[in-house]
């Protein structure tokens, strides 16, 4: 048996962002991985930070603070992050998608994001591959970089680990009692003041274990395609999401990497639809084959907004998960919120919007 002030559970680029906050705070913390540093959700990623999510002011506050800790990475927590600044696109066809972004944008414009709405003409300008679409008018934000998130995962991971956390790996978590904060592995048992559940896709199956009430989605598949080398002179692109079949593509060096919803039971079909939509927003790609270039588990919430708060102990258990495909994106101020509730410190953000309960509270 091995005790911990703070047992974390869960090793991908949440739990680790919550284990160097809590260790960097001077906590003993201790974070149980099943597999892998980062094998969940975080390696399913298109490797894209950035801050507005349409409709989702609270998930834009969220990325507003941790775009501005993914800027400051070399000098906390002290690792060089690549971050090639490309900008997205939100291309709207249906003037619903229209009225529904500018009701939507004081609530963006009051999170610090910076995004406006723009001509068709100027969206074709920053991506010339878009085809001859019945556009409406077009979202641009410039708040849009492609990282690297294994690195993120692996700087946070060697930061925790210099302030003293305990990473263990290939250590699966079998049950929990979060009565008693007892925490139970394939290793042996750990008792804790306070858990942390970060478990990504896993979380729901745990956190029913313990007996805790989180009402969270089952895990879904989420697999991004690649195509074979662009045509020569292709240029450099923002991201690009055509809201109307939810197409979502970058450049990955000579390729595009490409993302469309999730593929359900008959993937073959849902390849064939995410062929037949790049053939009609980008017709200079038409008959670019398609390949599998990652897939993994992705958590999600009923609003597609993370779940994070704690229920006072001792012992404490607080949550961070849910985030529904935008962890990548969340993950430093999930990291400092999780921290601050533990030290019962002033988080800066009223963490009772992102609590269990907030359906029923609104």
């Amino acid at each position: 048996m091995s005790d911990t002030r703070v047992a974390v559970i869960g090793g991908g680029v949440i739990g680790l962002s919550i284990a160097y906050h809590l260790a960097e705070a001077g906590v003993e913390t201790m974070l149980l991985e099943r597999g892998a540093l980062g094998s969940g959700a975080s390696r399913a990623t298109a490797d894209v930070v950035r801050s507005y999510f349409a409709g989702n002011a609270l998930s834009s506050a969220l990325a507003v603070r941790s775009l501005e800790a993914y800027r400051a990475f070399p000098a906390r927590p002290g690792a060089d992050l690549p971050l090639r600044q490309v900008g997205y696109l939100v291309l709207f066809s249906e003037p619903e998608q229209v009225t529904a972004f500018e009701a939507d944008l004081p609530a963006q414009l009051d999170a610090g994001v910076d995004v406006g709405l723009i001509s068709v003409e100027e969206a074709k300008e920053r991506n010339p591959l878009i085809g001859d679409l019945p556009l409406l008018a077009a979202a641009y934000s410039p708040q849009a970089y492609v990282s690297d998130t294994a690195a993120i995962v692996n700087a946070y991971a060697a930061a925790a680990e210099r302030a003293g956390a305990t990473l263990c790996t290939r250590c699966p978590v079998t049950g929990l009692d979060t009565q008693a904060g007892r925490v139970f592995t394939a290793d042996g048992e750990i008792t804790a003041d306070a858990i942390v559940c970060a478990a990504g896709a896993w979380s729901a199956s745990l956190l029913r274990c313990a007996g805790v009430d989180l009402p969270l989605m089952e895990p879904t598949e989420q697999e991004l395609l690649v195509t074979d080398p662009l045509p020569p002179g292709t240029p450099d692109l923002p991201v690009t999401l055509h809201a109307a079949s939810g197409l979502l593509i970058r450049v990955r060096g000579d390729r595009l990497l490409i993302g469309m919803g999730y593929p359900g039971p008959d993937r073959e079909a849902w390849r064939r639809g995410v062929a037949a939509q790049l053939a009609v927003t980008y017709p200079s790609l038409a008959g670019l084959a398609l390949h599998t270039a990652v897939t993994g588990l992705r958590d999600a919430s009923p609003d597609k907004t993370a779940f994070i708060g704690h229920q006072p102990g001792p012992p404490a258990f607080l949550y961070a998960t849910g985030f529904s495909g935008h962890g990548l994106c969340n993950a430093p101020a999930a990291g400092e919120l999780v921290r601050d509730l533990y030290l019962d410190q002033d988080p800066g953000i009223d963490v009772a919007k992102l609590a269990v309960g907030r359906q029923r509270t609104g």
